[in-house]
């Protein structure tokens, strides 16, 4: 799925890309929204395994999480889509999902909120920078422990914490001064080299849908034969 918005007045302009992995249906969705006076806001989710609903309640969370992050603010985006799946459902099997979310009211600093292991990017015209901390077991052990590194890259699909238990508390926020803003799932950023990501950043900075449409062409197979899905939404401000 590729979309392009334009927001010609504010000179904002994102681009969409999401492709499936190697396991059935997509669970991952990203939406953008934009107010009357040219806020945006947009929303990467990466949907928990592959369960019944799982597919067909990211686009729901990702649509929520974006017009509530426009309206609102990012931290309103995630807990408004915490709400839909913080319960488990009569059959117990309610979506999860890990999200990365943004507001970017016209003439100020993006600002992103997160849970899990979904990031946001800043390329700033020669750097790539990465502004979100995954919420994984692996990270928290890389941060508070001497552990070995095959140790934590094994709990680096552990996310400490997702849509289902988001609260004020463990929702994280930052802000982006950036001119160009990247919104990932982890089958983006988990599976194309860093040097590559910043090469096709370098490439494609002025073209937001060719970048978006890069980032998910780039994401390859792992040693097993699996691949992620994989998701991307680029903002640009002029």
């Amino acid at each position: 799925m590729n979309l392009m918005t334009t927001v010609s007045q504010r000179t904002i302009t994102t681009g969409i890309a999401t492709r499936e992995g190697t396991a059935a249906d997509n669970a991952d969705a990203a939406s953008t929204y934009v107010l009357a006076d040219g806020t945006l806001g947009a929303a990467v989710v990466d949907g928990i395994g592959h369960g019944p609903h799982t597919s067909a309640t990211a686009p729901l969370l990702a649509q929520v999480a974006a017009r509530l992050s426009a309206r609102r603010g990012p931290l309103a985006g995630i807990l408004a889509a915490a709400e839909l799946v913080a319960d488990e459902g009569a059959d117990g099997e309610e979506a999860d999902a890990v999200a990365v979310t943004v507001m970017l009211p016209p003439g100020r600093t993006p600002r992103a909120a997160w849970v899990g292991d979904c990031r946001a990017y800043g390329w700033d015209g020669t750097q790539l920078t990465l502004y979100t901390t995954d919420q994984t077991m692996g990270q928290w052990a890389r941060i508070h422990g001497d552990i070995p590194i095959e140790v934590a890259e094994h709990h680096d699909a552990w996310v400490r914490v997702s849509l289902s238990t988001a609260t004020v508390a463990t929702v994280r926020e930052v802000g982006i001064d950036d001119q160009l803003v990247i919104l990932t799932s982890d089958g983006i950023h988990d599976q194309i080299e860093q040097g590559a990501m910043e090469d096709l950043v370098g490439e494609h900075a002025d073209q937001p849908q060719a970048l978006a449409d890069a980032l998910v062409a780039a994401a390859r197979d792992d040693d097993d034969g699996y691949r992620d899905d994989g998701t991307v939404v680029v903002i640009a401000r002029a």
